[in-house]
């Protein structure tokens, strides 16, 4: 299921509103996230060699993930990732994924 740009705002507001935070921040969009049926997932910290947004691209061919690098969200569709710039050699730290679909 997709969500439209205006409902996904609202809800990120109104989640905002609720915990009393703005709604770019971490605690409130993964509540939100949750809310949706999203589950979040660790993933291995190996650095040097870290584990890019490219790489998770490559291994999760399938399917819609958000991931995190700690400071920047990045949505992945079926292999590809989108954002604003090129955020492939990023380090997500976690990411969600739809439970159940």
């Amino acid at each position: 299921m997709e969500t439209d740009w205006d409902t996904a705002y609202t809800g990120l507001m109104a989640e905002g509103f609720k915990l009393k935070d703005m709604p770019s921040a971490n605690e409130v969009w993964a509540s939100y996230l949750r809310g949706q049926g999203y589950k979040r997932h660790t993933l291995p910290n190996t650095c040097p060699d870290c584990y890019t947004v490219t790489e998770f691209c490559n291994d999760h061919p399938t399917g819609t993930y958000l991931l995190a690098t700690g400071t920047h969200v990045v949505t992945v569709v079926d292999g590809n990732h989108y954002d604003t710039w090129d955020s492939g050699s990023e380090t997500p730290i976690y990411y969600f994924a739809k439970e159940n679909d």
